[in-house]
């Protein structure tokens, strides 16, 4: 049988490379061609049109907000389930139910890990085995699996009997490796048809090891489910203010994630709590660990295996299967995070650059894989747009000033129609409400000028990451006490 690394090596692009066609070409080629052109357009500030990369990319964001409101329209028909209910797919699981298993890959997570294993052992259907990927830990984390859940420490690379506290419960030591390599052996050693993966800062409510379970059950063809996450930050001054901002991010990206799961062109299947056919992963080779996003990585890899062998494979996200999960609560901290994601997406729209644009993988090759050509250079367009207005007002041309502001004013009153609109879906979708209206209102009208530019310059270190080769992030620090308990 075929190992991991033959697997890898035969589904990767990264380690096969093709040939790069043509029209991937054209896409980038024309997305930084454009760019240039607007950059060089600045530098004549005769009218509004000087500033066209922001109008740009203001025009763009408003198109891709089109486009989520259309394709999330469904939602509307669906009733909205309640926080204490089973989930919406529940009547199924009695018929159909699978193993499934999790696996935490978890480095000096002892601070996160009890309330995390408290919720996976509350769920209203358990799961059939818990692995602790134990990535080489040197903090509390083999005294409190000893003493909370009687585990003894097993050999490094294999698993320990099961707890006598928690059955399902096994530790699995490993030398540090990082989590790819972790969750890889992990795969290996687990033996249940559904796996999910869940971040050991992640708290999963409930129902939501049921509803994964029934949806794997329901459609052979999914291979990869995401649930949806809530962010949680420390109860520190700072800490709130990036909850707020990241809770109406959350909600944006995981409408989008469900309007390009209509189309079959969804990529982002969140590690934190996400859901996959084992013996899929496998046979593609597992989680690559030259990706700063594996995750990310595998879903395109299992994409393309599947269209090469017309297997059908589809990938989902699900409303009614929720968790909170720890977010940066610092600025320093939110820039390391999306600097790694900026860089792990950039690395991977490059190694599969052969998908953009082919009809072969349909709406995920002829739409969203082009829409992600024009995202790698989307914070340079913001951040253009931005550092012009000062080099404007300071260079004797405040005159464009003026239509600028109309310009901003226009979009501002878009993204907060869409803004609520957006959370009165998320909670008839999740049953899960964010804030009251006037909290929202106040995010959309701050976020342009805050929060937004943030995310631009993570990105734009992202980009430096790839540039420069680098592979160290940083840690993320974690509460002495988690604010998910």
């Amino acid at each position: 049988m075929p190992s991991l690394a033959e697997n890898l090596a035969l589904a990767s692009p990264r380690l096969t490379p093709p040939p790069t066609p043509t029209r991937a070409v054209l896409i980038h080629g024309a997305v930084l061609l454009l760019w240039v052109l607007l950059f060089a357009r600045a530098f004549v500030p005769d009218n509004v049109f000087a500033w066209s990369a922001g109008i740009v990319y203001l025009g763009y964001d408003t198109i891709l907000l089109g486009f989520v409101f259309i394709q999330t329209l469904p939602l509307l028909r669906r009733p909205a389930p309640s926080i204490s209910a089973q989930p919406l797919s529940a009547p199924r699981i009695a018929a159909t139910r699978i193993p499934l298993g999790v696996i935490i890959a978890a480095h000096n997570e002892a601070a996160v890990l009890p309330v995390t294993l408290a919720a996976l052992a509350a769920q209203t259907e358990a799961p059939d085995a818990i692995v602790i990927a134990d990535d080489g830990s040197t903090d509390g984390t083999a005294a409190f699996l000893a003493r909370d859940y009687g585990l003894t420490p097993p050999p490094l690379g294999t698993l320990s009997p099961p707890s006598p506290v928690l059955p399902a419960l096994r530790w699995l030591r490993l030398p540090h490796g990082g989590k790819a390599a972790a969750l890889n052996v992990a795969l290996a050693r687990i033996e249940t048809e559904t796996v999910l993966t869940v971040d050991a800062d992640t708290l999963l409510d409930p129902g939501g090891i049921a509803a994964m379970r029934a949806a794997f059950a329901a459609d052979p063809c999914l291979v990869a489910a995401t649930g949806v996450l809530i962010p949680i930050c420390v109860p520190t001054f700072g800490g709130r203010l990036m909850q707020w901002f990241q809770t109406y991010e959350y909600i944006r990206n995981f409408l989008s994630r469900y309007a390009w799961s209509r189309l079959g062109g969804l990529l982002l299947i969140s590690g934190a709590f996400a859901g996959f056919r084992r013996q899929a992963v496998l046979d593609v080779g597992g989680f690559d660990a030259a990706c700063l996003v594996e995750d990310y990585e595998l879903i395109h890899r299992l994409r393309r295996h599947g269209a090469a062998h017309s297997l059908g494979w589809r990938t989902a996200v699900l409303g009614d299967a929720r968790a909170r999960t720890e977010a940066p609560a610092t600025m320093a901290a939110f820039l390391r995070q999306r600097r790694r994601w900026f860089g792990g997406f950039l690395q991977t729209q490059y190694w599969y650059r052969d998908m953009v644009g082919n009809r072969a993988y349909g709406w995920l090759g002829v739409a969203m894989l082009p829409v992600k050509a024009i995202d790698t250079l989307q914070p340079l367009y913001g951040l253009l747009g931005v550092v012009l207005l000062p080099f404007y007002l300071l260079g004797g041309h405040g005159h464009l000033l003026a239509p600028i502001a109309g310009v901003i004013a226009a979009k501002i009153a878009i993204d907060l129609a869409f803004h609520l609109w957006s959370i009165h879906l998320y909670r008839r979708w999740v049953g899960i409400g964010s804030g009251g209206t006037l909290a929202a209102i106040l995010a959309a009208v701050i976020e342009p000028f805050s929060f937004q530019i943030l995310r631009h310059l993570g990105a734009a270190g992202g980009w430096l990451m790839v540039l420069t080769g680098e592979r160290s992030w940083g840690a993320q620090p974690r509460a002495v006490q988690t604010p998910l308990s």
